[in-house]
């Protein structure tokens, strides 16, 4: 899906805790809310225009079970939800249901907005995607379930590749470094083999989990910085190296308009989220008339020889801890993310928030790739003061220093290990 996930951290306003506001576990033997006769759903316009008929479906699964029951829907946009939830959060008004973008979870966690859930009594929780799984998970308990998924693949353009000979996707990172070096050889440099945003610190961090390293380390419940050891210097390295030979963009940007310039025909392949070479061929964004039919999809290999990790975004819902019908609230989810929702929301184009169904999207040929590719995948790591880290851009700095050559890997990772040290262990 073509969204934003901003991290939503600092909750101005918002003093809340499970124990102050008699928290309890919706999933458990304790029955709160469970008689409640009115429910309040909030989600994003995503369901509303797109998957209306879910929304319906759970609705009268929860009112099958409980006659009578009211249930409101509200739908936000990305960007004025969180405004909006964290105004509410500070009265006796809260949503029972909230939807949240993954990577907003964790700011909302550390505070005691959402009340813990039993994660056994949802369906496929058991199986849901690890990265997924880390999004709704802090200090031991879990706050959410996750409702889908979006992965990242590789693309390319078919046109500019079979000119040197290469008539299908790489297997191998040694295939597609071997592809890379003859287009660029080709093209010259006015022009980028790989068009890799230097700031882009989700691609650079599947290098770094690729290679075995991380951004941080949970010792015992104290998080210490990690992109100083070896195993992560390798990948940072390698990520170096695919901006040094392939990249011959603006070395200061992020992704934010990646299909955008892979639109203007400059460059010959990406790895992004799995909408953004479509996105590309858009009449409104391809400016070269060609990519219409002509762009690829492929699973991206990693240096390890594993396929290359990535990252997922996403949604989860939570249930305030103010809310009056927990009980309810759960169960309104698990029919929701459950599995006729899930097979409808693959319908639909995303991805499930299980392996069960995710092995079901790899026999299909329309969807392998992207399924191939998030059965391997990396989240930020659930640390207090991870808000803080985000807020301060250090992975995004840390980058662009080392692609513009201002610092080398080695200096700039401890100067990020640094200041992320400062801050990661702070509510």
């Amino acid at each position: 899906m073509k969204r934003k996930l901003a991290a939503a951290i600092g909750i101005a306003g918002m003093m809340v805790s499970v124990a102050a506001c008699g928290g309890s576990d919706s999933g458990s033997s304790d029955n709160s809310g469970a008689d409640a006769k009115e429910l309040t759903v909030w989600l994003t316009v995503d369901a509303q225009n797109n998957w209306p008929e879910l929304v319906k479906a759970a609705d009268a699964a929860v009112q099958k079970k409980h006659p009578g029951i009211k249930i409101n829907h509200e739908y936000y946009g990305w960007p004025d939800k969180n405004t909006k939830l964290d105004a509410v959060l500070a009265t006796d008004k809260a949503p029972d249901v909230v939807e949240m973008g993954n990577t907003e979870m964790l700011g909302y966690m550390v505070k005691g907005a959402f009340a813990p859930l039993d994660a056994s009594k949802f369906t496929n929780s058991s199986a849901w995607l690890d990265g997924l799984k880390a999004s709704v998970t802090y200090d031991g308990k879990t706050y959410g379930v996750p409702y889908y998924a979006g992965g990242r693949v590789g693309n390319w353009r078919k046109d500019v590749f079979a000119s040197v000979g290469v008539k299908s996707t790489p297997k191998t990172y040694a295939e597609l470094t071997a592809a890379l070096d003859k287009v660029q050889k080709k093209e010259g440099d006015k022009f980028s083999a790989w068009y890799q945003p230097t700031r882009d610190w989700y691609a650079a961090m599947s290098f770094v989990y690729d290679a075995g390293g991380s951004i941080a380390v949970d010792n015992g419940g104290t998080w210490k910085a990690n992109l100083s050891s070896p195993e992560s210097i390798k990948g940072l390295t390698e990520f170096k190296n695919v901006v040094d030979k392939y990249m011959h963009g603006d070395k200061t940007k992020d992704e934010s308009d990646r299909y955008i310039v892979y639109g203007q025909g400059k460059s010959g392949m990406i790895f992004g989220a799995a909408w953004e070479g479509a996105t590309s061929a858009d009449p409104k964004n391809d400016k070269t008339g060609k990519l219409k039919d002509n762009l690829e999809n492929f699973v991206m290999p990693g240096p390890s020889g594993k396929n290359l990790p990535v990252f997922l975004g996403g949604s989860d819902l939570a249930v305030p801890v103010k809310s009056k019908a927990q009980a309810v609230a759960a169960e309104w989810i698990n029919a929701f993310t459950g599995p006729s929702g899930q097979k409808g929301l693959m319908a639909k184009g995303n991805l499930p928030n299980n392996k069960t169904d995710l092995a079901t999207l790899k026999n299909d040929p329309a969807t392998a790739v992207p399924a191939t590719a998030a059965e391997s995948n990396w989240f930020v790591p659930m640390a207090p003061g991870w808000g803080q880290v985000e807020k301060a851009q250090v992975l995004q700095n840390m980058l662009q220093n080392i692609g513009t050559g201002k610092q080398s890997v080695e200096a700039a990772a401890k100067e990020a290990d640094a200041a992320i040290d400062k801050v990661i262990n702070t509510k």
